[in-house]
């Protein structure tokens, strides 16, 4: 995957070099910090074989709340607070069916991406919410020491699942969750819990995603993270999650977010066509799990 991502590099220099230079990939960067918070807890649901296809609506659902609040006159920190809670509760929605009612993640955030965007139309009547005070874009746009304050809030989340996935009996727990579910269960693991406390954090981090989008767009609407969830499984297959669960790295995830990234704002760069995108991502995609299975079989010969 590294080498991959080095072949990468190689390309986009030699077919743009100014695309290179570090003022345009540090004005460029403010662009994949949602996309990088989203992928680590995607990371875990992967790992347990599971899939969130809900994100991107939950974080519409969170922004528009957020920007409702504010406009009913509530502090733009406390709207923010809110929006991370109703992300934690879209979340938990997806949780309590999957771990206790046992519906496939597939059906249940399917149906839960279709309804958490349609209540966030509903609820905003369509329209954007703007008029944020300046001071509260410091989180989407701010600096400390140099470094952008969502880098920090990423780097921070990463050294943490990093060390719960290699260091703790929980992310032991993921990996065995993802080899063998029933064996896990049978091992008095507390699989339901797992599972529900997964999707929980993976709503939690789409309702922060909510609020550093707002702040760094000034404007809360209902169709914001469309086709995010593309990106982000994209994103953690590419990294060397499996999507047949079991196997997967935080640092592969990180990669992956980085290569999604480039190539992005590379076909943007060059071709300024957001249709050319998708089909960009999407073969990545089917290229990703192709290496991930051909992997899996050289494995078990």
């Amino acid at each position: 995957m590294a080498a991959l991502a080095v072949l990468l590099i190689v390309f986009m220099g030699i077919m743009e070099p100014a695309f290179l230079s570090w003022r345009t990939q540090r004005e460029l960067s403010t662009h994949v910090w949602e996309l990088a918070l989203l992928a680590i807890p995607m990371t875990f649901v992967i790992i347990t074989s599971g899939i969130d296809l809900s994100i991107g609506s939950a974080m519409a659902l969170a922004a528009v709340v957020l920007g409702l609040s504010f406009e009913a006159g509530m502090s733009p920190w406390i709207a923010s607070l809110l929006a991370v809670l109703v992300g934690l509760g879209a979340g938990a929605v997806n949780g309590f069916f999957i771990a206790y009612v046992r519906v496939h993640p597939l059906i249940v955030t399917l149906a839960t991406l279709a309804a958490f965007r349609g209540i966030a139309e509903g609820i905003s009547l369509g329209r954007p919410i703007s008029g944020f005070p300046e001071s509260f874009a410091v989180i989407g746009r701010g600096q400390i020491f140099g470094l952008p304050i969502p880098g920090i809030i990423v780097l921070i989340a990463s050294l943490a699942a990093f060390l719960i996935l290699w260091k703790t009996p929980v992310g032991r727990y993921v990996y065995a969750l993802g080899h063998n579910e029933t064996g896990t269960r049978f091992s008095g693991i507390p699989v339901e819990r797992i599972k529900f406390l997964l999707y929980a954090l993976s709503g939690t981090c789409a309702g922060l995603c909510a609020a550093l989008y707002v702040a760094r767009r000034n404007t809360a609407k209902a169709d914001i993270a469309m086709g995010m969830e593309l990106d982000v499984i994209t994103a953690v297959v590419l990294g060397g999650t499996s999507i047949f669960g079991g196997r997967g790295t935080i640092i592969g995830t990180l990669l992956g977010v980085f290569m999604i990234h480039e190539v992005r704002e590379f076909v943007s760069w060059r071709w300024n066509q957001d249709e050319l995108n998708l089909v960009v991502i999407g073969t990545l995609l089917i290229c990703a799990v192709l290496i991930n299975r051909l992997l899996s079989r050289k494995k078990r010969v």
